[in-house]
């Protein structure tokens, strides 16, 4: 049987996947809020103002079937609410003061990146819409760059063990198909299967501890 169950573990892969040193970084996909948008003011009559700029563009970004969050809270500085977003990892951030209102424009910030843009109001809507693709696409083909990077091929017990103690990540390696040696591997390298690849290549080879047959190649790697 399988099991595909979703466990806090998903969760954590999220996490420690995606995230940096300032905080969480989700996917656009996955975000609760895909957009957060702040007001830089001085006084209430700048504040409505935005605010109602904001409402038309909050109105068709939400035709898109985007999340978008307005926070006009009045106890927090911009700069603590650019802080908070950063670290819960909303997808985009878009800031608008006066200036903008008068210059027709407002600021965006990708949150995966931390790139910030200057973008004309009459095309931010589909500016955001584009850029949370953008951002997902990123953040998966980082991932995967990332688990190559740290995937490594194996034809002997000699490298194996090296890569397993110097390089870690994962080990590409064949296997006989016995849980005893699965058990030995353990008992020399502290290292077990992770995973048999659905997508594994058939491939005729030698069990990288017995010198056995074997079929195709499996993920070892270290628990933690």
């Amino acid at each position: 049987a399988t099991s595909w169950g979703v466990s806090t573990r998903l969760i954590g892969g999220l996490i420690m996947t995606h995230s940096d040193d300032l905080g969480l970084v989700l996917p656009p996909k996955l975000a609760p809020i895909q957009v957060a948008i702040i007001p830089i003011y001085k006084n209430q009559e700048q504040l409505e103002a935005i605010s109602e700029k904001v409402a038309e563009i909050v109105k068709e970004l939400r035709k898109k079937g985007i999340s978008v969050k307005y926070d006009d809270r009045d106890t927090y500085r911009p700069g603590a609410k650019f802080a908070e977003y950063e670290l819960k990892g909303v997808p985009v951030r878009m800031a608008i003061g006066s200036r903008d209102l008068e210059n027709n424009t407002v600021e965006v910030a990708r949150r995966d990146t931390l790139e910030k843009q200057t973008v004309s109001q009459d095309d931010v809507v589909n500016f955001i819409n584009n850029l949370l693709e953008e951002i997902q696409d990123n953040l998966f083909n980082k991932a995967i760059d990332f688990r190559k990077e740290h995937t490594t091929e194996v034809t002997t017990f000699d490298e194996f063990k090296k890569v397993i103690k110097n390089k870690g990540g994962f080990v590409s390696a064949h296997w006989d198909g016995t849980s005893e040696t699965e058990e030995r591997i353990k008992e020399y390298t502290k290292a077990s299967i992770r995973c048999v690849p659905n997508d594994a290549k058939e491939e005729v080879g030698v069990c990288v501890f017995t010198g056995k047959p074997s079929l195709k190649r499996v993920l070892f790697a270290k628990a933690y």
